[in-house]
This record gives C-alpha cells, structure tokens and sequence, in this order.
C-alpha cells in the first residue's frame, strides 16, 4: 500500500502522504479495508480493497455511507461477481479487450453475449443466474430477467450497470491505470 501511495505522490500533483494523518476518512477506510484484507486471500478482492484505499486517498469519489457500504461488498461479493460486473459496464469493450470476436448479430439476447464471454459458467446456470441476482440485489445493474429477452445487437453489448454499479466500479479500479 505504502509503495501504491508514493507512487500516486509522484504522479499526482498537490498529493503528499503525509496529509493523510488529518484525514479522518482515509483512516477509517484504510482500517476497515485492513479488517476485510485480513478476512481475504482472493488477489482480485485484496486489490479491490488496495484501490479503494487510493481512491479515498486522492479524494472520496463517493460519500463516506457509501464508501462504507462498497467496501462491504468487496468482502461480500465473490471474484466472480467483479468480474460479471466489469463486462457488463461495457460488454463491447470486454470483448475487445480480451480479442474476443463476438459473433455478428442482429438480433439476439444479453445472455447470447454472455455465455459467449463466460464460456466456463455454461455448465453452472444456477451459480451464474446467483451471481447475477446478487449484483441486482444490491442495485449494481439490472435485473437478470431482461436478459433473456430479444434485442438489437446494439442492445446485446449495451451497459447492464447501474448508476450505483459505476460508482462502486470506480471505487474499486485503480486511479493510477486510469
């Protein structure tokens, strides 16, 4: 975390870790996101919790209630259930990222796309069904219902998250890739 935090002094301007000690905010997210890392051995959860630190180092991007409440979702939500969310905040990009050439389709569903993208989950539709409800129970994206619906092919690889779910991506992504 130490070597994160010099690396954000260096690159951003104005930022000095040692004004951290008088933000109370950022003392009370390193202490709870302590708590759960200790709880955790999952990397993507561990990094989850690292960039939310950051973030509230830079500036909270949200309020402290929420702060609060994402961090409880990183202990909470699986590896999988971060990972579900990243392709649904952009599905196209997903693709493009991992060279994956979705088929061209003018017409389909959602879950055409991804099935496609999470060819592991075929076999286990009640856990990814279970994964999906989970991030809609917690109002990070759609309800999984509309998935299954007929669509345009726009509409396949649009946005399935929340206002929420962005906010809880940003969180938890780190500032120094952005």
């Amino acid at each position: 975390m130490v070597e994160k935090l010099k690396e954000l002094e260096q690159k951003v301007e104005g930022f000095k870790i040692e004004k951290l000690a008088e933000n109370e905010n950022f003392i009370s997210t390193v202490t709870y996101a302590s708590i759960i890392a200790i709880r955790n051995h999952q990397e993507e959860k561990l990094e989850a919790l690292r960039n939310a630190v950051l973030n509230t180092a830079l500036s909270p991007l949200v309020e402290e209630d929420l702060q609060h409440m994402f961090l409880n979702f990183v202990d909470e939500l699986t590896p999988w259930h971060l990972k579900i969310l990243r392709y649904f905040q952009n599905p196209e990009e997903w693709f493009r990222q991992r060279e994956i050439t979705p088929p061209n389709w003018t017409f389909g569903s959602q879950m055409h796309a991804f099935a496609l993208a999470f060819p592991e989950l075929k076999t286990q539709k009640d856990f990814a069904s279970q994964l999906v409800r989970d991030l809609s129970t917690r109002g990070l994206c759609q309800d999984e219902g509309r998935m299954n619906i007929g669509v345009t092919r726009n509409a396949i690889f649009s946005s399935r998250t929340t206002r929420l779910g962005k906010q809880f991506i940003g969180f938890v992504t780190s500032p120094i890739k952005r």
